[in-house]
């Protein structure tokens, strides 16, 4: 795929470029917690405006139903796009309306205008090839060339990620460019020992990138919600935890699998419990209690791996060349239930090997939880891409730059 770096060599002053973006940042009310996707855009951004571009920038935010709300308004991520360039930023209240058309008119060399939420429009999402093409056609008609930059967007078949490179001449820009080049240090010629961490709610949102794994990592850590069906499919009592019970042949079969491939499974060996989920606003003190990770009772739930299992994953990943982590150990949003994450997190930066936070609420817990992210190889913006992209899965954002 061309890169920005190509587009820059040929000038690019006075051009309209249309950058995607991933501004989907969290949200409190009006206020951003996290903005790091938004300054991983900056320097796509900021280099395109310093060479005289017209920049455009437009992301999704949230799932809004292909209409306008306000609770999913890019507004807030405008405001701190433009503090982080040290620039006035235009804002569009529309995607391809009136507003938009005048913000980019209104723009002079160097400017930077941002969309509204391009989800508010039906079009940007929808599964119709001509709704997603007439919406494609629409935004195409305000630039001139197509960067795309929304590495967090890149597994979605929407029009401003698939259709619309394909009607301009579409470039990746930093970050996207960043994110394939550190995905393939986990795909292609991996140092070794690789271990991968997995974490997270739902089995069944890490089945099909365990089973691709099971050909190629030489560990695999297993921690978070996901665990318990897990330990259920090797007959242990996992209590009132969170469990998948229609995932207990999949995971029985990956087990068996792991064995006779010679990857070694790690799962933990005790557990936190509590009576229930806690009341992550509230952030009071529950009172846990840690138990063998195959005697929870009936009338407890495990929300996190307990301090025999941190010094297990911990030992797992010592030696470890190459690292992929995947999901969050526990519920870390409580200070209660977050010791295995920071275990785990910690355990990454003191492995000697290349460390990659494969995004979501792995990076959001890195960040929420106190750690430099400059210290670990690489935090990515996009948990959903990443795991895609390790699956084999062919990402529609990627293969529409490489055309």
């Amino acid at each position: 795929m061309k890169t920005i770096d190509e587009l820059l060599s040929e000038g690019v002053a006075g051009k309209r470029v249309f950058v995607r973006a991933d501004l989907n940042v969290p949200l409190d009310g009006t206020t951003i917690t996290d903005d790091g996707r938004i300054r991983a855009v900056v320097p796509t951004v900021k280099a395109l405006a310093d060479a005289g571009a017209r920049v455009i920038v437009a992301s999704h935010l949230g799932r809004p139903k292909g209409a306008p709300d306000p609770v999913y308004s890019l507004a807030p991520a405008a405001t701190r796009l433009g503090e982080l360039l040290g620039a006035d930023v235009a804002f569009a209240e529309d995607t391809v309306g009136p507003s938009a058309e005048a913000a980019v008119s209104g723009l002079a060399d160097g400017g930077v205008a941002v969309l509204e939420n391009l989800r508010f429009n039906a079009g940007e999402t929808s599964k119709d090839d001509a709704e997603r093409a007439a919406f494609a056609d629409r935004l195409a008609g305000l630039a001139d060339l197509y960067v795309g930059d929304g590495f967090g967007a890149v597994h979605r078949k929407h029009a401003s990620v698939f259709d619309l490179p394909k009607r301009l001449p579409h470039y990746a820009g930093y970050l996207i460019a960043t994110e394939v080049g550190v995905l393939k240090k986990l795909t292609d010629d991996v140092e070794r020992p690789y271990v991968v961490a997995l974490g997270g709610a739902k089995v069944s949102d890490k089945l099909a990138v365990i089973d691709e794994l099971l050909g190629k990592a030489d560990r695999i850590l297993i921690g978070g919600g996901m665990a318990y069906t897990f330990l259920k499919a090797k007959g242990h009592e996992v209590g009132a935890s969170l469990l998948q019970e229609d995932q207990i042949p999949a995971v029985q079969e990956y087990i068996e699998r792991a064995q006779k491939s010679g990857v070694e499974l790690v799962l933990p060996v005790d557990v936190v419990v509590a009576p229930g989920f806690p009341d992550l606003k509230a952030k009071a003190p529950t009172h846990p209690d840690t138990v063998a990770a195959d005697a929870v009772p009936a009338d407890r739930m495990g929300l996190d791996i307990g301090p025999e299992s941190r010094k297990l994953y911990a030992s797992k990943l010592a030696d470890a060349a190459t690292v992929f982590w995947n999901g969050p150990m526990g519920v870390f949003e409580h200070p209660d239930y977050a010791e295995g994450t920071k275990a785990v997190a910690q355990a990454l930066l003191d492995a000697p090997g290349f460390t990659v936070v494969g995004g979501g609420d792995s990076a959001a817990a890195v960040r929420t939880l106190g750690f430099d992210e400059n210290a670990f190889g690489h935090i990515s913006t996009g948990g959903g891409a990443s795991l895609e992209y390790l699956e084999g899965k062919t990402l529609p954002g990627l293969a529409a730059l490489e055309d």
